[in-house]
């Protein structure tokens, strides 16, 4: 198990719990729906991936590639492009971090792609 990526998980998951209970009782006074709408996109994808970090830690047990320690890496860094940015966005009103949210989403895409690398590879090793 890569137990790093647990803990980084765990605490990705507190986080987005707080954003999420910050999102919900404590924008509602102060931002527009547009913006709790967008803040609460962030907050989505940072669960939708903390989970992913979850399956990466676990998927150690049977899949021995270092492409799951770079799918934790660029799932840990789309968090922090893709939902920070929406998160400044929301807060701040900073148009600068609109290009930021697509490199995000990158990461994201290319962690989901290195894990299924990663499992083709283990696949074709069982076949032969």
């Amino acid at each position: 198990m890569r137990s790093g990526f647990l803990l980084l998980a765990a605490l990705s998951g507190f986080m987005a719990v707080a954003l999420g209970a910050f999102g919900a009782h404590g924008l509602k006074n102060v931002a527009s729906a547009e913006m709790i709408a967008i803040f609460n996109l962030g907050v989505e994808y940072q669960f939708y991936h903390t989970f992913a970090l979850i399956a990466v830690a676990f998927a150690g047990h049977w899949l021995k590639s270092r492409l799951l320690d770079w799918a934790g890496y660029l799932f840990m860094l789309g968090i922090v492009l893709f939902s920070g940015s929406l998160y400044l966005y929301a807060l701040l009103g900073t148009k600068w971090t609109g290009p930021i949210t697509p490199l995000g989403g990158v990461c994201f895409l290319l962690g989901w792609l290195f894990i299924a690398v990663a499992v083709w590879r283990n696949r074709v090793k069982e076949l032969d």
